[in-house]
C-alpha cells in the first residue's frame, strides 16, 4: 500500500473509533412508586439491557415557572388530626411539610365553611352587619388554624396559602340559603370588605394569606352544598370594581385568581377576565379544577388560557377521587381501574366518555404531567386527610384523600396517591422552570423541570403492564433506565 493511502486509512479508522466513543455516563438518583410495591423507593440497580428508545432533555427550551404543589387545609382534615395521638398527628404533618416528606409548597383552604366542614358557618353570621363589626374567625381556632401553624413550624421553605370562599353568608344572597343563589349587588362592598377582614384576622394569628380565588365553583354544584353563582361577567365586575380596589386600598399584597372550576368552560372565562386591560388589572391568574374529566387533560383549553394571559398564574386548585369511599390499606385498588367519579353515574350521555372507570394513581400522574406540559404552574390536591368513610363531610359527599386515618383506632394509612403527589412536590420546587424534552416512546408520559439549585427533575409515568427501558440523554451524557410496569419515577440529575 502506498504511504499516503495507508495514512488516509488510519485516519478514517481513528475517526470512526472517535465517533463511536461511548457517551459519558449521566449521574442520576431515581425514586419509584409502583403497583409492585415501591413507595417513593430509591432505585440503586440500573438496567444493562440495551434500548433504542430515548428521552432527550432540552434545558434551553424553557416554559413556565413553577409556583408549587400541595394539598388543602380543611376543617375535616384538621378535626381528624385533633382526634389522633400526638405521634400520629406529627407524623402526618411531617409527611406533608417536613424535609423527609412531600415538602408541600402551595396549599389551599376555605373561607367560611365548605362541604368538608363539620357544619355550615360564616365568620359574619349577624344579618345586616354591613360593616362586619361581628366578623370573627373563631370557628377556625380549634382545628384549621392549629393545623396550619403546625405545618408552618415543620416547613423549612414555607408554603403559600390560597383561600377560597364557597359562599357568602346567606343574608347577603338573593335566596337566603347556604346553597346556590347569587350575591346581592347591595352587598358587593360588604363582601369585598369580608376578604380584607379575613386577611387581617389570619395575620393576627401569624398566618399570611398568599392569594384568593374569588369563588369556588361559580357555576354551582346543583345546590348540594355551599355555593354561590357568578357568571364570568359578574365575577369580573366584582373583581374590577369592588374586590380589587378594596384589597389595593387596604394595602393587601395578595393574589386574585378568577374562575376556579372545570376546564371545559375555561375559554369563555379567560376571554371575559382578560378582555381588556381594565378587566385584567386585578386578576393575577386563573384557577381550575379537573372534575370535567379526570382522564382528559383538556390541553387545548390550557394552552388557550396561557396564550390569553401569558404572564399570569394558571393553577390547578382542586382535585380528588370523588364519589368513592376510600379503600383501607389496599394499595392495589389505587392502581386498578375500579374507581369511578361523579360523571360515571351522573354525566350527560354525550360526556360519559370523559368519565371512565380509572385507576386513582393514573388520574393523578397523568393529570399533573399533562398540566405541567401545558403551562400550568401550580397543582393543589383537595383534603390532606380523611377517615375510612371518606369524610367527615356534613353533606356526606364522600371522597378519597392521600392519607386515610382511623381516629378510633389511632391508625394511619398512606395511600399510593400520597407517594404519587410526592414525586412532584418533593423534587420540583418553587421557581423551578419547566424545560423541554423529546421522547421516542409515546406510551411513556414525561415532564421535566430545572430547579433553582440547578438540579433537574424528570418525572416518568409508565401506566402499561410491561416494564420499559429507555436512554435518558442530557447534552453529551446518557444513562439507560428501566421503569417498572405501572410505575411512576422521579429522576434527579444534580447540577
Amino acid at each position: 500500500m502506498e504511504p499516503l493511502k495507508y495514512y488516509t486509512c488510519i485516519m478514517i479508522i481513528l475517526t470512526i473509533i472517535s465517533c463511536s466513543k461511548p457517551a459519558e455516563q449521566l449521574n442520576v438518583v431515581v425514586f419509584e412508586t409502583s403497583s409492585s410495591g415501591n413507595s417513593l423507593t430509591r432505585i440503586t440497580e440500573f438496567s444493562s439491557e440495551k434500548s433504542t428508545d430515548t428521552i432527550t432533555l432540552l434545558p434551553d427550551n424553557k416554559f413556565q415557572t413553577i409556583t408549587g404543589f400541595g394539598g388543602s387545609f380543611t376543617e375535616a382534615s384538621a378535626s381528624l388530626l385533633n382526634r389522633l395521638s400526638t405521634g400520629n398527628r406529627r407524623k402526618i404533618i411531617e409527611a406533608y411539610f417536613g424535609e423527609s416528606g412531600a415538602k408541600y409548597s402551595l396549599t389551599r383552604t376555605h373561607m367560611n365553611s365548605c362541604d368538608f366542614s363539620l357544619s355550615n358557618y360564616s365568620y359574619a353570621p349577624l344579618e345586616g352587619d354591613v360593616e362586619l363589626k361581628s366578623f370573627s374567625v373563631k370557628e377556625d381556632e380549634a382545628d384549621l388554624i392549629p393545623m396550619i401553624k403546625e405545618a408552618m413550624v415543620v416547613s423549612k421553605d414555607g408554603f403559600k396559602i390560597l383561600s377560597s370562599p364557597w359562599t357568602a353568608p346567606p343574608w347577603m344572597k338573593d335566596n337566603k340559603d347556604w346553597r346556590g343563589g347569587k350575591l346581592l349587588p347591595e352587598y358587593y362592598d360588604t363582601w369585598a370588605l369580608f376578604f380584607s377582614k379575613y386577611i387581617d384576622a389570619y395575620k393576627e394569628e401569624g398566618i399570611d394569606i398568599w392569594g384568593f380565588t374569588v369563588e369556588n365553583e361559580p357555576l354551582g354544584n346543583d345546590k348540594n352544598w355551599e355555593s354561590m353563582h357568578f357568571s364570568a361577567e359578574e365575577m369580573t365586575h366584582f373583581v374590577k370594581d369592588y374586590l380589587g380596589p378594596k384589597l389595593e386600598g387596604d394595602q393587601h399584597d395578595v393574589k386574585i385568581l378568577g374562575y376556579d372550576q372545570n376546564r371545559e368552560h375555561l375559554k369563555h372565562w379567560v376571554d371575559e377576565m382578560y378582555k381588556t386591560e381594565e378587566t385584567s388589572k386585578y386578576y393575577d391568574g386563573t384557577a381550575i379544577h379537573w372534575y370535567a374529566s379526570t382522564f382528559e387533560v383538556f390541553p387545548e383549553a390550557l394552552q388557550y388560557a396561557h396564550q390569553k394571559a401569558p404572564n399570569k398564574y394558571l393553577i390547578q386548585s382542586e382535585a380528588c377521587v370523588d364519589s368513592e369511599i376510600p379503600k383501607w390499606k389496599d394499595d392495589q385498588w389505587y392502581w386498578t381501574k375500579e374507581a369511578t367519579d361523579w360523571g360515571w353515574d351522573w354525566a350527560p350521555e354525550q360526556d360519559k366518555h370523559l368519565h371512565p372507570k380509572y385507576a386513582p394513581v393514573n388520574r393523578y400522574a397523568r393529570d399533573i404531567i399533562g398540566c405541567l406540559n401545558n403551562w400550568v404552574d401550580g397543582w393543589i390536591d383537595w383534603n390532606m386527610v380523611l377517615d375510612r368513610q371518606g369524610g367527615p363531610n356534613w353533606f356526606k359527599n364522600w371522597c378519597v384523600a392521600p392519607v386515610i386515618v382511623d381516629p378510633d383506632k389511632d391508625e394511619v394509612y398512606f395511600t399510593p396517591i400520597y407517594y404519587t403527589l410526592s414525586h412532584f412536590s418533593k423534587y420540583i420546587r418553587p421557581n423551578a422552570v419547566v424545560i423541554g424534552l423529546e421522547k421516542t416512546d409515546e406510551t411513556l408520559m414525561a415532564t421535566a423541570a430545572k430547579n433553582p439549585d440547578g438540579s433537574i427533575a424528570v418525572v416518568i409515568f409508565n401506566e402499561g403492564k410491561k416494564a420499559k427501558n429507555f436512554n435518558l440523554v442530557l447534552n453529551d451524557k446518557t444513562i439507560n433506565i428501566k421503569v417498572n410496569a405501572q410505575a411512576l419515577q422521579t429522576i434527579m440529575i444534580a447540577d
